[in-house]
C-alpha cells in the first residue's frame, strides 16, 4: 500500500510516520511545508490512501489560516478529484480538523472551509472521507510552550520550571495520539468507519479531566522519584500520561537513584513503591551471611536469587515444623514467605549473594508486622 501524508514533521504526523515505518506492507510519501501544491498531483500517482495532518493554527499573519487549511485542502481535493476522473481510482482521505471548526473565529473557520471543501470531493467524486474533530491530542512529541497544556506542563515540571494553572477547575477533553494513530490505521485497513451524531469520526477512549487535575497528576509522575510511590500507570489515563511525561525527560534525568543502606552484611536498596500492591527492592549478602530471622503475621514476600547460593530456612511458629530449600541463582525460581512461618536467608556460596524481593505491602514503620525469632 502506499500513503501520502501532509504535515508529516507535525506532532501527529511523526507518530503516523514512525507506526508506518513499522509495517512493511506500506510506502509513504510525504508533503510537507517545503513543496508546493502543484506537486499535490504527482506526488499522487499509485496513492492508495491519504492522511491529511497539515494545517495552521497560530499564525503570525491571520491570512495564513486561509492559505495553510482551506487553499491546501482544496488543492489537495483537486488532485484526488482529478484521480477519480481520470483513474476511476477514489482515493480515501482521513483528516484532522478540530473542535474549534464549530466556533466562530478564523482559525474555526478555516478548519471548516477544509471540511467542506472535503465534503465536496465526496459529493461530487464518491471519494471517503474521514473527518475527525480532534479535541486536546496528547502523546510524545507534542511541541510544548505552544498549544497543549499537557506538554507544557510535562516539559516543564520535568525540569523543575514553573508551570501557569489560570483556573483549575477548566474542564479539558483529551484523546492520546497513540489511540488516535490506532484508528487512522484501521480505516486504511478497512475497518467501518465509526461516526459521531454529526457525521464525524470518533477516537476512543476520550478522557474528561481538568487543568488542575492534570497539572497535580503530573507532578506526582515527578515526585515519585524520590518518595519511590508510583503512581497507577498500568492502563487508562494515567498510562498515557505517564508515557508521555516520560518521553519530555531529557537524556540527563534518564536515571536516578535510590535509597540505599549498606552494612557488614551488604547492602539493601529499595526501587519502587505502590499505593496497593506492596513494593520492590533487592539486597545482598556476603558469604556466610544470613538475612532475615523473623516472622510475619499477614505480610508475604516473594524472594528471587538473582546470583549466588543460597539456603532458605523455614520453621512453624506453633508446631515447629521445619522446612529448607536450596536455591540457584542460575534456575529463576521465587520462593515465597508463608505468615506464621520464620524464615531466614543465608548465602552459602563463595561469591557475594544478590536478591530480588516483593513485599505485598510497603513498609510502615508503625505497623511493621515483623517479629524477630531465629529459625
Amino acid at each position: 500500500m502506499k500513503v501520502l501524508i501532509t504535515g508529516v514533521n507535525g506532532f501527529v504526523g511523526k507518530n503516523l510516520q514512525l507506526h508506518l515505518a513499522e509495517r512493511k506492507d506500506v510506502q509513504v510519501v510525504c508533503f510537507t511545508r517545503s513543496d508546493d501544491v502543484a506537486q499535490l498531483p504527482a506526488m499522487l500517482e499509485g496513492v492508495d490512501f491519504v492522511f491529511h495532518l497539515a494545517g495552521v493554527n497560530r499564525p503570525q499573519d491571520p491570512q495564513e489560516f486561509v492559505s495553510g487549511n482551506v487553499d491546501l485542502t482544496q488543492a489537495l481535493c483537486r488532485a484526488v478529484g482529478m484521480v477519480a476522473e481520470s483513474a476511476g481510482k477514489r482515493v480515501p482521505i482521513v483528516y484532522t480538523s478540530s473542535t474549534q471548526a464549530g466556533r466562530d473565529n478564523p482559525y474555526g473557520q478555516s478548519k471548516r472551509g477544509a471540511e467542506d471543501a472535503l465534503l465536496a470531493v465526496t459529493h461530487i467524486h464518491q471519494v471517503p472521507v474521514h473527518i475527525f474533530r480532534l479535541p486536546n491530542v496528547f502523546g510524545k512529541w507534542c511541541k510544548p510552550n505552544y498549544n497543549s497544556a499537557v506538554a507544557t506542563f510535562c516539559h516543564n515540571i520535568a525540569r523543575g520550571l514553573p508551570i501557569q494553572v489560570n483556573d483549575p477547575a477548566a474542564p479539558v477533553t483529551l484523546v492520546y495520539v497513540d489511540d488516535v494513530i490506532d484508528r487512522f490505521l484501521q480505516l486504511m485497513d478497512g475497518a467501518d468507519a465509526a461516526v459521531d451524531a454529526g457525521g464525524f469520526a470518533t477516537v476512543a477512549p476520550k478522557y474528561t479531566t481538568t487543568v488542575g487535575e492534570l497539572a497535580r497528576q503530573i507532578q506526582a509522575f515527578k515526585d515519585s522519584r524520590d518518595t519511590l510511590m508510583t503512581e497507577r500507570v498500568g492502563n487508562g489515563l494515567v498510562r498515557a500520561l505517564y508515557a508521555t511525561y516520560v518521553s519530555y525527560l531529557p537524556p540527563e534525568l534518564f536515571a536516578y537513584t535510590v535509597p540505599q543502606y549498606g552494612d557488614s552484611r551488604g547492602v539493601f536498596a529499595e526501587m519502587l513503591k505502590t499505593p496497593d500492591c506492596g513494593q520492590f527492592s533487592y539486597f545482598t549478602a556476603h558469604p556466610g551471611i544470613t538475612r532475615g530471622g523473623h516472622y510475619h503475621h499477614s505480610k508475604t514476600e516473594k524472594f528471587l536469587v538473582i546470583k549466588g547460593q543460597a539456603r532458605f530456612k523455614f520453621r512453624h511458629m506453633q508446631t515447629g515444623e521445619a522446612h529448607e530449600l536450596l536455591i540457584s541463582g542460575t534456575k529463576a525460581e521465587v520462593v515465597e514467605t508463608v505468615p506464621g512461618w520464620t524464615h531466614d536467608i543465608t548465602n552459602i556460596g563463595s561469591d557475594e549473594m544478590v536478591v530480588m524481593l516483593w513485599a505485598n505491602e510497603v513498609f510502615d514503620r508503625a505497623r511493621p508486622d515483623t517479629f524477630t525469632c531465629a529459625v
